[in-house]
């Protein structure tokens, strides 16, 4: 089904690049190549989700919303699918002669960070959290720690990796006066083994889990590409034992940025957060 949507979605990018080159307004050109950026993001999930990934011991065990989109790969990306996108999913899939039923919504993500069960935190004495998977070389001792940066020094990452161009994080004006800038965030690497660093396949970055906090004191998960020697080159102020807790407590928190921003919009405003929408149109996490 899903190698079907991308086949179309192909499609759905060659006619807006016929009909791009058509166009002599420069406006009309632009909207037809951000059109081309998201049917091509779809493509590639899609893609993605065709060729199904075994679960591998480097992310643990699934959390809630994980386990429904391994049972059902399309969950995610139909759930966050605006209502004409479903809707030309369903008209392809019509037109194919498919029969096939949405999946339901996902599980809502619990807020804040999660509370450790006593078995947790026991696992915490067994080493560091992020283990190898088979057949991959094992992450270098740089790599196996957790870090803690203050809101410019994170941001400053969102930066490069923005700048690099390297496909994980993205910094805008938004990000910026949403980060708590009293309290510190955390980041390691955390790579998945479809992101495992390897520079013969385009991946000399390291995946990395962070934990922000945001301006309200909630905590939200999340992922940021960043190059070994930033990271390498970063303070290391955490004691071990913490670092593993947190490393954990970044795993299994269950919100990430954008869906804390999808809750805060209709608050966001000067006399909110001291952010006003109109200086960062349109960009969220």
């Amino acid at each position: 089904m899903a190698a079907l949507l991308a086949d179309r979605a192909l499609w759905e990018i060659r006619i807006l690049a016929v009909h791009a080159r058509r166009q002599a307004e420069e406006d009309s050109s632009a909207e037809a190549v951000e059109k081309i950026n998201n049917w091509a993001d779809f493509r590639h999930a899609m893609l993605g989700i065709s060729k199904p990934h075994r679960w591998r011991p480097s992310r643990g065990t699934p959390s809630r919303r994980e386990q429904v989109m391994l049972d059902r790969p399309m969950s995610y990306r139909w759930n966050v699918s605006s209502p004409e996108r479903r809707a030309w999913i369903v008209r392809q899939i019509d037109s194919a002669g498919f029969r096939w039923t949405p999946p339901p919504p996902l599980p809502m993500p619990r807020k804040g960070a999660p509370a450790l069960s006593m078995w947790q935190q026991l696992g915490l004495l067994r080493g560091w959290t992020v283990k190898t998977p088979p057949g991959r070389q094992r992450l270098p001792r740089q790599a196996r720690i957790l870090k803690a940066l203050d809101r410019e020094a994170i941001f400053a990452l969102y930066e490069e990796a923005g700048r690099l161009r390297l496909g994980l994080g993205k910094d805008s004006p938004w990000l910026h006066a949403h980060l708590d800038s009293d309290a510190p965030h955390f980041l390691f690497p955390d790579p998945a083994h479809y992101y495992w660093p390897d520079s013969g396949a385009g991946r000399p970055w390291w995946q990395c889990s962070v934990l922000l906090r945001m301006v309200d004191g909630e905590q939200v998960g999340g992922s940021l590409a960043v190059m070994p020697e930033t990271f390498t080159a970063l303070p290391s102020t955490v004691p071990r034992l913490r670092q593993r807790r947190l490393a954990l407590i970044a795993r299994t928190t269950e919100r990430d940025a954008w869906l804390w921003s999808r809750d805060h919009e209709s608050y966001c405003g000067p006399d909110t957060c001291g952010y006003a929408p109109t200086d960062d149109p349109g960009v969220k996490p």
